[in-house]
């Protein structure tokens, strides 16, 4: 487990992948970069691509389909890993060692106003790929409207990319559960949809292809399908969502979500769900259990594919909660409406005016193991103790 606290001190080390420089960048910001010490120098790059991972560790296989998809196939990128406690380099010591790669700078913010820091921002503007550790996503929210969200987005805007694992999965839905006030179980976030753990951040990144989301993460092993069906159904009484619908993307521990520049999503290594609330809740008020008939999920295997882009309306099972109890198995079910048995989910007429110049673009909302009900484990801040040395994230 990585040591808390933040490093003060220049030092330098050899590693078997490269040499890491890490020095002070101000008074409440580390920097440590590995590999090459110049950025690459290219105008044009082939993405967005994002990756949704499921636990604080980088899953290699969907970070090199995101590294590939921006560079195009050939050449190479500088990534930026952005974190908000703990000391090393446990992302970047993974990250350097994938193909594409040309270097890969850590940086430790502490406070809300490094946000504005500088030299941190001028190391992500300059980065073609931005990495959010895992740990506290409240503390990533409080960086909403600096310096850095900005710099974020220029990066997706230049063609390349973003995402994270954990909190760092959290911070890039368009609705973002924060846990400023403590985590949530889905037994209390279903008995109380407006508890005080239910807490959200709105209004900071918002992606091609990934609007009206609600990310969430650790997602079978505990036990948080309830809590996003809350999420989404609060989204959508709250009016935060364009359409009344509202996305929750599930992914689960050792899995990610890779998101190419189409919108479309392949799924690695572990299931990931979609939760969709796509009408008003039959019951949800402050102190009361939320009633909610009909909700559709969507379980994803590894290697089936989901179309941000166009809305899939096939391929999903139903599942209630009344008076705050779920019925049935929340993590598997058969269809109620199939898709041919096919793994690859998208919209069989996609609403899109290249298709059809006459009529409205495209709707844009969003999605995102084994069956378990572990309990929550970080009762405080909902991911705060996901980084990990890389020898335990292989």
């Amino acid at each position: 487990m990585r040591m808390a606290g933040a490093s003060w001190c220049a030092l330098t080390v050899t590693a078997l992948v490269g040499s890491v420089l890490a020095a002070p960048a101000s008074a409440a910001v580390t920097r440590a970069r590995q590999g090459s010490p110049a950025d690459v120098s290219r105008t044009s790059w082939a993405g967005p691509a994002f990756v949704m991972n499921g636990g604080g560790a980088v899953v290699p296989a969907s970070m090199t389909r995101a590294i590939d998809e921006i560079r195009g196939g050939s050449g190479s990128l500088d990534v930026a890993v952005i974190a908000a406690s703990g000391t090393g380099t446990p992302e970047c010591d993974v990250i350097i060692t994938l193909a594409g790669t040309n270097s890969c700078t850590t940086l430790t913010l502490t406070r809300a106003a490094d946000g504005n820091d500088t030299r941190a921002n001028t190391d992500i503007r300059n980065a073609e790929f931005v990495y959010f550790a895992g740990g506290d996503q409240c503390r990533y929210a409080a960086w909403r409207g600096t310096a850095l969200e900005s710099a974020v987005e220029s990066v997706v805007a230049k063609g390349g990319g973003a995402g994270g694992g954990s909190a760092g999965m959290h911070i890039n839905s368009d609705i973002v559960y924060d846990a400023c006030g403590g985590s949530v179980t889905s037994a209390t976030a279903l008995a109380d949809p407006y508890g005080p753990n239910m807490t959200f951040t709105y209004g900071m990144f918002a992606w091609p292809d990934y609007r009206n989301t609600i990310n969430d993460s650790h997602f079978v092993t505990r036990d948080r399908m309830g809590r996003t069906m809350a999420f989404v159904a609060r989204a959508v009484r709250d009016g935060r969502t364009t359409g009344g619908a509202a996305w929750g993307v599930g992914a689960e521990e050792g899995g990610s979500l890779y998101l190419d520049r189409d919108g479309l999503a392949a799924v690695v290594a572990r299931n990931a769900y979609v939760v969709l609330a796509d009408h008003p809740p039959e019951r949800i008020q402050p102190g009361r259990p939320l009633s909610y008939r009909g909700f559709k999920i969507w379980k994803l295997a590894p290697g089936s594919t989901f179309d941000f882009r166009h809305r899939p309306t096939c391929g999903y099972y139903l599942r209630d909660v009344v008076d705050g109890v779920p019925g049935g198995d929340l993590y598997d079910g058969a269809p109620a409406a199939a898709c041919g048995g096919t793994t690859a989910f998208s919209e069989s007429e996609p609403n899109d005016p290249r298709l059809n110049p006459g009529g409205p673009g495209p709707v844009r909302a969003e999605l995102g193991g084994y069956r378990g009900s572990g309990p929550d484990l970080h009762p405080h801040r909902d991911d705060a103790l996901d980084r990990v040395p890389s020898t335990l994230a292989a």
